[in-house]
C-alpha cells in the first residue's frame, strides 16, 4: 500500500513539474457587463463570458512575468478575433445578476492552448517577420554548477592599549653637624657629629584606554561543473522557436580565429560569479570574428538536496542568472537579462530532482530572454 501511495504521489509531482512545458494550461477570469432591459439577455451573457475568457488569458500572462504580459498586449486582437484557436474549453464557475444596477457578472475557468499562444507571439516578433533569410545568428553558453568547496577565514582582531601614568614626588633633605679640635700634650683631637633628616612624598595616577578593530573576510567558494547536454536542447529549442539561427558556443569556437575558448569561460565560472574582463573581451572579439551578433550566457547554480516537506521526495533548488548581449555594437549592450531567480524540482532521487529543477530553470530563463527580445523588436 505504501509503495502504491508513493507511486501516486510521484506521478502527481511529475505531472506538476512538467506543467511548465505543457501545451495546455488552466486559468481563471472574471468579468462584469452592464445591460439594458429587465434582465441580462443571452447576448449580454455571451459578452460577459467573452470578457471573462480574455481576463483569464491576461491572468495567465501576468503570472508568467512582466515580459510575457507585454506579449499579451501584442496578441490581444488575435485572441479576440479567433478565441476558439486559443481557448480549448470554458467552464462557468459562478454567475450573478444584479438587477438593481443592471449588471451581470460571470467567473470562468478556461483551458488555454499555450502552443498556439506562443506561436502567435512568435509570429509577431521582428525576427520572424523578417523571414528565414533574415534570421539573426545567436550563440549561447550556459553552465550548470554546484559548490565544490568553501573556504572560510577566522576573524582578524587588532587590539591597542594606551596607558598614561603621572607621578609627582617631593623630597626634602636637611643635615646638621659640628666639628672641633683640641690640643694637649702634643696631640690633636678632633670630633664631629652629624644629624640628617629626610622627608618625602609620592603621588601616582594612571589611566588606561583600549581600542582596536575586527576584520572579517568573506568565504571563497569554488564550483564544479555538471553535465548539461539536456539543457543544451532546452535552450536550442526555445531560441529556435523565437526565430533565431542558433549555435552552441562550442560549435562556434573553431571559427573565432582562436580568440574565444570555451574552457576559459568555464574556468572563470568555476571560481566566481562573473566572467573576468579579459575573458569577456575575448568572447566578444571571437564572436565578432565568427559574425555572431547575439550571445546568451549564464549560470544555473544547483543547491544542496533536502527533503520536500509536502511529499517526502527529494527537493533541489536551482538559481539561474542569464543575459543576452548584442556585440554588434562598439560597446556590447545587454538586451535582456534574467535573475537571480530560483526554481525547485522534486523527484524520488537526488539526480532526478536536480534534473527536473535544471530543466525548469533553463526553460523559464530561455522563454524570459526571448520574450524580452520580442518586446524590443530585435531582429
Amino acid at each position: 500500500m505504501q509503495v502504491i501511495k508513493k507511486l501516486l504521489v510521484w506521478s502527481s509531482i511529475a505531472l506538476f513539474a512538467g506543467s511548465s512545458w505543457a501545451q495546455v494550461q488552466q486559468a481563471k477570469g472574471k468579468a462584469t457587463v452592464s445591460y439594458q432591459g429587465w434582465s441580462a439577455s443571452a447576448d449580454d451573457k455571451a459578452r460577459a463570458t467573452s470578457a471573462a475568457q480574455l481576463k483569464a488569458v491576461e491572468f495567465y500572462y501576468a503570472e508568467a512575468g512582466q515580459s510575457e504580459a507585454e506579449n499579451f498586449d501584442a496578441i490581444r486582437d488575435k485572441i479576440l478575433a479567433a478565441p476558439d484557436r486559443y481557448i480549448l474549453d470554458t467552464t462557468v464557475l459562478a454567475e450573478e445578476e444584479n438587477k438593481d444596477k443592471k449588471q451581470y457578472t460571470v467567473a470562468v475557468r478556461v483551458a488555454l492552448n499555450v502552443a498556439n499562444l506562443r506561436n502567435a507571439v512568435k509570429s509577431n516578433s521582428a525576427v520572424v517577420k523578417g523571414g528565414t533569410a533574415a534570421r539573426s545568428p545567436l550563440a549561447f553558453m550556459f553552465v550548470s554548477r554546484q559548490v565544490d568547496s568553501t573556504r572560510s577565514f577566522d576573524d582578524r582582531v587588532y587590539k591597542r592599549v594606551d596607558q598614561k601614568t603621572d607621578v609627582k614626588g617631593n623630597v626634602q633633605v636637611s643635615e646638621k653637624g659640628s666639628e672641633g679640635e683640641s690640643f694637649g700634650r702634643g696631640q690633636i683631637q678632633t670630633n664631629a657629629s652629624t644629624s640628617t633628616s629626610v622627608n618625602g612624598s609620592l603621588q601616582r595616577s594612571a589611566s588606561i584606554e583600549t581600542g582596536g578593530s575586527t576584520t572579517r573576510r568573506a568565504s571563497e567558494s569554488t564550483f564544479r561543473l555538471l553535465p548539461s547536454a539536456n539543457l543544451t536542447q532546452v535552450f536550442t529549442s526555445n531560441f529556435t522557436r523565437a526565430g533565431f539561427k542558433v549555435s552552441e558556443a562550442a560549435m562556434v569556437e573553431p571559427y573565432t580565429d582562436g580568440k574565444f575558448k570555451v574552457a576559459t569561460v568555464e574556468n572563470d565560472y568555476k571560481s566566481g560569479m562573473d566572467l573576468k574582463p579579459a575573458t569577456l573581451a575575448s568572447l566578444v572579439s571571437g564572436m565578432r570574428a565568427a559574425q555572431i551578433p547575439y550571445v546568451a550566457l549564464g549560470t544555473l547554480d544547483v543547491g544542496l538536496a533536502d527533503t520536500d516537506g509536502n511529499t517526502g521526495l527529494m527537493r533541489v533548488a536551482v538559481t539561474v542568472n542569464a543575459k543576452l548581449l548584442d556585440i554588434s555594437q562598439t560597446i556590447p549592450d545587454t538586451l535582456a537579462s534574467v535573475g537571480p531567480v530560483q526554481y525547485a524540482g522534486v523527484g524520488p532521487t537526488e539526480d532526478e530532482a536536480r534534473n527536473n529543477a535544471l530543466k525548469l530553470a533553463a526553460n523559464n530563463a530561455a522563454r524570459e530572454l526571448t520574450s524580452q527580445l520580442t518586446n524590443l523588436g530585435v531582429r
